[in-house]
């Protein structure tokens, strides 16, 4: 079975029928509505239920949920540990929620396809968004699934794929926003305590056992290659998540929360509501070491490492 099935089979990882979740397909590779739940009073079997969902589906969307702080928290505890962001970290800031702010004198920052704290040997697994002010048009947030960009690749360009790894590291432009957050002492700490991680290029889920394409705007170059090199093969590869077949668009009420598997998808916030005012919450759930097993084999081939 290829990676794209676990999404279009109906019979792969369904919720248990006759329960409350209903769960509505937005297309055949990615992402899904999910009804007839309260996301701060889920049951056990509700919550089994939900986790298959985002397993098949990758990103899953719950309207009307309304989460306070402490609800957040503590849905994000019931798939682990909620994570704090590394540099937050680094500048004596444990919190694991943050909040994402725009305003006319605050510009978006996100707006390119990425999958979040890449830079970090253990990425997160999963990630958790709550809208709780909306502009009345723009900044949708779309997802893409690194599944299907895989799965339609040529054998020969898996097979060479499977065989690389890359650094991952902040970028100039991360760096510059974190300094707009933490002042200018941020950007050398960065610098001397963030190096990057190395991963590999093809992921095998540790739950699903699918390969899914690694990438993130985070990555610098693929290891051993020179820069030109590396940066053909992966403007070409990185343009493939652009295709709009791989993707799904969530256009946000205030309430509504997206539940996504960091280890599978990328995903963009638009910035086209820009100067307008938006918030939301964000809280993302501790991960281990990206890995990349041959169909299966139970050990890994490559895992991801410090830079």
């Amino acid at each position: 079975m290829n990676s794209s099935q676990l999404a279009s089979d109906p019979q792969v990882l369904d919720p248990h029928q006759g329960r409350n979740l209903r769960v509505t397909p937005l297309n055949a590779n990615i992402g899904a509505i999910i009804e007839g739940v309260s996301l701060s009073d889920l049951s056990d079997d509700e919550f089994a239920d939900l986790h298959q969902a985002l397993l098949k589906h990758h990103v899953v969307f719950l309207r009307n949920q309304h989460l306070s702080e402490d609800d957040h928290v503590a849905l994000a505890k019931r798939w682990g540990t909620p994570m704090a962001n590394p540099v937050a970290q680094l500048m004596g800031d444990d919190t694991v929620l943050h909040s994402v702010e725009n305003t006319a004198t605050k510009r978006p920052a996100a707006d390119g396809f990425h999958t979040d704290l890449t830079y970090w040997p253990e990425p997160p697994n999963l990630a958790i968004l709550c809208g709780l002010d909306i502009p009345p048009v723009g900044g949708d947030t779309l997802w893409a699934s690194l599944y299907a960009v895989y799965d339609n690749l040529s054998d020969e360009m898996k097979r060479i794929c499977q065989s690389l790894r890359a650094l991952h590291k902040p970028s100039e432009h991360f760096i510059e926003a974190s300094v707009e957050v933490y002042g200018r002492e941020a950007e050398q700490i960065i610098r001397e305590k963030l190096k990057g991680s190395v991963m590999p290029l093809v992921r095998t889920h540790e739950e699903t056992g699918g390969q899914a394409l690694f990438l993130s705007s985070f990555i610098d170059q693929i290891v051993g290659m020179r820069k030109p090199e590396s940066d053909v093969l992966l403007g070409y590869l990185s343009n493939l998540v652009e295709n709009p077949n791989y993707q799904v668009r969530w256009r946000w009420q205030a309430g509504d929360v997206a539940i996504w598997d960091e280890r599978c998808t990328n995903h963009r916030a638009l910035s086209d509501h820009y100067p307008q005012y938006r918030l939301m919450r964000r809280c993302t759930v501790e991960g281990g070491r990206p890995s990349y097993r041959p169909d299966g084999a139970s050990e890994p081939l490559f895992e991801g490492t410090f830079a």
